[in-house]
């Protein structure tokens, strides 16, 4: 008889010793794993865990740079960095938040726009993050809030550093200015990106903007232990800041002073240049404003009254602003019809004060004419009926050729300012392929006369008369110093040189003679502009007359002592087409509106014997260039001279250091 019994207990017996075991190894691998894992943890990533925990307990607060500052040539800061006090709130250092900052306005007497704004910002902010409740207090500000904060808890006046332009209005189209950066700033600049904490402030416009690369400075950095919650627990460590780069322009700070004094009132710009180095003595736009109302977020009063100012201030005028050039640019269209042999010095026309071509009439500015008129007469009284005559012999595409090569129709600073436009010299060509019309005789008369499509800004009209001045030589505009720029004697020598080339005749390299000046390119530099050099003294000796000769059209700001004499050109551009009408009734300039009025130009060099400086003029809606422009050259000119032996001296210690 088989016993069942004992079997089946056999059978559990041995399903139980094999759950037991599969279990039992079960546990044995899970174990090795969370020893092998923590074996793993705690020695084969022992220091990727430690840096990971670091990172967690320890934070790192970037501070705002340092910008570098603005020199001028004398080492005057035009643009600095000012100590100022501002007062920091910690929010999670205070009990009651709205109780403390009632009290603070209380203190430092702030409006309620003002409280509401710094509640919004905290409100934005994270509860650990600091509170920047003011970014420029005053004297009297910071003395009250320390007086008051043994019961002001979590509150911290600060002493910081904030931008300045202690020159107010009178660099504020040159440098620009800066603001707190914007989102466009953070895609556009890789740097700013880099470095931005907020309330950074960067570059706007101008040389601010520029040159924000090289301003811009490193980052400060504090280090901090913090709790779970974010919380600063101590400092560990702090790494100062590298100040930005130092910036020294060529410009003279008394001469922008006077430009901005004697533009008070008007919309223009002056610019005055070197006429061999190329440096920027002065380059000033009116009107203008101060810079600093940006610094801390200007206000809507402000920011409405400089935008609507009819006079617009925001503009750049020197460098922005597009003029018909008017008779200023008679100089080039003389110096062009003598270098193609189109006319002789002493070729001449009968002006009756007005010619008639294909049933246009063309008047002189003269009613009743000049009578009859040489090349040096007609650029001693301005005659159009003259310039009428030889512009039609020249023709427009000659003259946009001698034109460019002086300086018009191209940026003069290259890509140094976003903002400079490039004009407009017209030709045959450029209208037929951006008016897809054809050139019209007419039109080259009017062209003559700087009148039509012709555009320039006022630092080209400077570069044009500075490379006149210099004899005819290509120079190389700038405003930032530099070591390596060749000195003054250097230069002049270079040019010597090189007319020595010409002056030898067939043998003297060609290139001399290609007029065509490629962009963002200093080819042919300090080389000839001209064929024969005698057609550019002839061109300067009309200037001489122009304004030192009895009918010359500046005679009357004409300086008698020859260290200070200057020679000129003066020029009235149309705003509008003016008719037969409005001719015959030769209103004064008071009866014209403002806006129908015509800008007055004037360009200039001196001292006429050995020049060695150019400026432009340019007044909107002044009216006629030899009253409203012209006698603000008489009163600068003196300073521009006197002030030329000063840079002299600067000049002669800088190369002694550098020998």
């Amino acid at each position: 008889m088989i016993n069942f019994s004992s079997d089946t207990s056999y059978r559990k017996q041995s399903v139980v010793s094999r759950r037991m075991f599969i279990l039992s190894a079960a546990k044995l691998l899970v174990f090795g794993g969370i020893v092998a894992k923590l074996f793993s943890l705690q020695i084969n990533q022992n220091k990727k865990y430690l840096t990971l925990s670091d990172k967690n307990r320890l934070r790192e607060w970037k501070l705002p740079p340092i910008r570098g500052d603005f020199q001028d040539f004398f080492g005057n800061i035009i643009a600095g960095n000012l100590k100022v006090y501002q007062l920091h709130v910690i929010p999670e250092q205070v009990e009651n938040f709205n109780n403390l900052i009632v009290r603070v306005k209380d203190i430092l007497d702030l409006d309620q726009k003002t409280l509401n704004k710094i509640i919004k910002k905290k409100n934005s902010q994270k509860p650990w993050e600091t509170l920047i409740v003011s970014e420029n207090l005053s004297w009297d500000q910071f003395v009250k809030i320390n007086f008051y904060l043994h019961e002001l808890s979590g509150v911290k006046p600060v002493l910081s550093v904030a931008r300045s332009y202690p020159y107010n209005e009178n660099y504020t189209h040159l440098l620009g200015y800066v603001s707190q950066a914007s989102q466009n700033d953070l895609v556009n600049n890789e740097e700013i990106k880099k470095k931005h904490v907020p309330g950074l402030r960067v570059g706007k416009i101008g040389l601010e903007k520029s040159l924000e690369n090289e301003l811009i400075g490193m980052n400060g950095v504090q280090r901090y232990e913090v709790n779970a919650f974010g919380k600063r627990i101590n400092q560990i460590d702090h790494i100062e800041g590298q100040k930005g780069k130092s910036i020294k322009l060529t410009v003279d700070t008394k001469i922008q002073q006077k430009c901005n004094e004697l533009l008070k009132d008007k919309a223009g710009s002056i610019s005055v240049m070197d006429v061999y180095t190329g440096d920027i003595i002065a380059m000033h736009s009116s009107p203008s404003f101060d810079p600093n109302l940006f610094l801390y977020g200007i206000s809507y009063k402000n920011w409405e009254n400089i935008r609507n100012n009819p006079k617009k201030p925001l503009i750049n005028r020197s460098i922005t602003g597009l003029y018909p050039p008017g008779s200023t640019i008679k100089p080039i269209v003389a110096l062009s019809a003598l270098e193609n042999n189109i006319i002789s010095t002493k070729f001449k026309v009968n002006c009756s004060g007005k010619i008639e071509m294909y049933g246009q009439t063309y008047n002189c500015w003269k009613k009743k004419g000049h009578g009859v008129v040489n090349l040096r007469d007609a650029l001693k009284v301005s005659c159009d009926t003259f310039f009428y005559e030889m512009s039609r012999r020249l023709g427009v595409d000659r003259l946009n050729e001698t034109a460019k090569k002086f300086g018009l129709g191209e940026k003069v600073f290259k890509n140094l300012f976003n903002e400079e436009k490039i004009g407009l010299i017209p030709s045959t060509e450029w209208k037929k392929n951006v008016l897809g019309r054809g050139w019209v005789l007419g039109e080259t008369l009017i062209t003559g006369i700087g009148q039509g499509y012709i555009q320039t800004t006022p630092l080209q009209l400077c570069l044009m008369t500075a490379q006149l001045a210099n004899g005819g030589f290509k120079i190389n505009p700038k405003i930032i110093v530099n070591k390596n720029d060749p000195t003054f004697e250097e230069i002049k020598s270079k040019m010597s040189e090189n007319l020595e080339k010409i002056i030898k005749g067939p043998d003297f390299d060609d290139a001399l003679l290609d007029f065509k000046i490629t962009p963002n390119k200093n080819n042919g530099l300090f080389k000839p502009l001209f064929r024969n050099q005698e057609n550019v003294k002839f061109v300067l000796d009309a200037m001489y007359a122009s304004t030192n000769e009895v009918r010359g059209t500046s005679y009357s700001s004409r300086i008698k002592d020859k260290k200070y004499q200057f020679a000129g050109k003066t020029g009235t551009s149309q705003v509008k087409r003016i008719t037969e009408a409005q001719r015959e009734l030769d209103l004064d300039i008071s009866q014209i509106p403002y806006e129908d009025r015509d800008h007055a130009l004037y360009v200039a060099f001196g001292p006429y014997k050995n020049p060695r400086y150019a400026l432009s003029i340019v007044i909107e809606h002044g009216g006629s260039g030899g009253s409203a422009a012209a006698p603000i050259a008489k009163k600068l000119f003196k300073l521009i001279i006197d002030r030329h032996e000063e840079r002299e001296k600067i000049n002669i210690n800088y190369n002694n250091l550098q020998t």
